[in-house]
C-alpha cells in the first residue's frame, strides 16, 4: 500500500465532483487490481464522542481515518470493458478511472490522505494476478505478483480533485 498525506491543513478544504485517478503502473503478473482511496485524517487530539443512545460508550476520534471515497479497478479492463487485455509483465501501462462524485470538506487541522493498493479483499473478490476468467480460478491459479506505481515527472501517476475556494 502506498500512502500519501498532507501536513495538517491550515484552512478548510472543500472537494466537490468526480475524482480522477490516472495511474502509471506495472505488475510482474498479467492482471492486477488497483484501489484508490481518499481519506480524511482527524487530528490526534480530536475530542472523543459518545452516541446519544449509549452515553457510556466512547468513540475515539483522535487520528481517526474517515474513508471519503474508495474505488477498485481491475487492470485487465484498462483499455475498455468490451475486451479485456493482459498486462505485459514488468512493462509500465496506464490505468485511468473515476471514483464516485464527492462533496466533502476537510476541516482545518485535518489531513488529506490518498492510499493506493492492489487488493481490497474481502470488499472485492481476489485477483489471481494472472489474466483469466476469475470466477473459474482454482486455488492453484493464485500467484504472488509485484505491483509498481510510478510517480513523479510529467507522466507519473496522479489523482485529480476539484477544490472549491
Amino acid at each position: 500500500m502506498l500512502v500519501y498525506k498532507t501536513e495538517p491543513l491550515d484552512h478548510d478544504v472543500s472537494v466537490f465532483g468526480p475524482i480522477a485517478a490516472d495511474l502509471k503502473v506495472s505488475t510482474s503478473g498479467t492482471d492486477s487490481d488497483f484501489v484508490v482511496k481518499l481519506i480524511d485524517v482527524y487530528p490526534g487530539d480530536y475530542p472523543d464522542t459518545h452516541p446519544p443512545q449509549e452515553p457510556a460508550y466512547t468513540i475515539k476520534l483522535g487520528g481517526y481515518q474517515q474513508l471519503v471515497r474508495g474505488e477498485p479497478f481491475r487492470g485487465k479492463f484498462r483499455k475498455g470493458f468490451e475486451k479485456a487485455a493482459p498486462f505485459e509483465p514488468g512493462k509500465p501501462d496506464r490505468i485511468t478511472f473515476r471514483l464516485p462524485d464527492v462533496a466533502h470538506t476537510f476541516r482545518e487541522g485535518h489531513r488529506i490522505m490518498v492510499q493506493i493498493q492492489s487488493s481490497w479483499f474481502p470488499l472485492t473478490d481476489r485477483n489471481p494476478q494472472k489474466f483469466m476468467d476469475i470466477p473459474k480460478a482454482l486455488s492453484t491459479d493464485f500467484v504472488k505478483a509485484t505491483e509498481r506505481v510510478y510517480t513523479g515527472g510529467s507522466d507519473g501517476s496522479k489523482i485529480e480533485l476539484k477544490i472549491m475556494q
